[in-house]
Parts: C-alpha cells; structure tokens; sequence
C-alpha cells in the first residue's frame, strides 16, 4: 500500500530557511536535550578505588570456593579454574572500565520546575522529577566520599529517593540548597 499526501495539504518543515516558519516554536524543548551539569571529576577515582574494593572481595570468594570444589568434591580442576578465571578477568575488567563510564554518562541539572537525572550506558535511564513532588532533601558523604572529599544530594518524593552522587561538599550544599528553595522545603537544622 503506498501512502500519498493530497497535494493540498501542507506539509511543514523546521528548516530556518523556510518561509512562515514561526521559529519560536521550532526552539529545542530543554527536556529533549540532555542535562548540562557533571559530577565532581573525583568521582572516578573514588570509584576506582570502590570498585577495586569489590573486586578484591570477589577473587577471594572465587578463589576460596575454587579451592573448596578441588579439594572436596570430583569435579575436574580444569573447569574449577576456568570458571573462577573468567568471573575474576570479567570484575577486573568491570573495575576498570566502569568508573569512567558511569562519570561520563552521569548527568543532572536544576531547573526552576523540575530535577533532570539521567545515567547508564547500556541502560539509559532519565528521570524528570517535578519540583513540587519533592517533600525533603538531604546531602550525604560516605567514608569513601569523605576521603575524596565528596557528598552526595539525595531527595525524596512520595515514590522513593534519588541520589545525584559524588559532588564537591560546596557544590553538593548549593544543589541541597537550590533544590529545597525550588521546592519549598524547609531545613529544620
């Protein structure tokens, strides 16, 4: 079936050279586009150094009940080691590619109506949370974002909590701030 459109209907462009072309309405919707701000860029080394931890943890838990399974049961020693080798190369290739790319997908920003979040690489994930949704905002810092010198925004709705992770404590506080003055939110400290 082949669709045609009657000649006298008008098609319209969003090409600036075009005529009658009210270019007001041909401006990018903001939310279209992704949000401006980025993470602190000490996020990846703690990161790093979080991921390193885990992946530390896992070879010992791997290689723990490898040497379990050779000592105690049947099972032949060479699927035994091929199986803990390929869970300990694909953490540590997890440890080192993941912190650069959740700092480089990690995006937020402030807008007098709403709080624009978006993260993930394989997974994309972006979140429009209106300002007038927010009932609290909080800022906090883990051991290991204290010694990178970092904090954490996490605000929530009736729905749950989100989190913009790994911001300077100065720019972490104005974001806190910012966010509870938007949404009139009152600090009881």
């Amino acid at each position: 079936m082949h669709w045609s459109r009657p000649s006298s209907e008008r098609c319209t462009t969003l090409d600036p050279a075009a005529p009658n072309l009210d270019r007001a309405s041909a401006a990018p919707d903001d939310r279209l586009l992704p949000p401006k701000e980025h993470l602190d860029p000490r996020a990846r080394t703690m990161w790093y150094v979080s991921e390193s931890i885990q992946c530390a943890i896992w070879v010992v838990i791997v290689a723990s009940v490898a040497g379990v399974l050779l000592r105690f049961t049947d099972i032949t020693s060479w699927w035994v080691l091929l199986a803990a080798s390929v869970i300990i190369v694909f953490s540590i290739v997890q440890t080192a590619v993941s912190p650069a790319w959740k700092y480089r997908y990690w995006r937020y920003e402030i807008r007098e109506d709403e709080v624009d979040l978006q993260h993930g690489f394989v997974v994309k994930t972006r979140q429009l949370v209106p300002m007038t949704r927010i009932q609290h905002v909080d800022t906090r810092r883990s051991p290991l974002q204290q010694r990178f010198g970092l904090s954490s925004v996490v605000f929530f709705t009736a729905a749950g909590s989100m989190e913009i992770p790994a911001l300077s404590q100065e720019i972490a506080a104005d974001v806190r701030n910012r966010i509870a003055e938007l949404a009139k939110v009152h600090d009881d400290l």
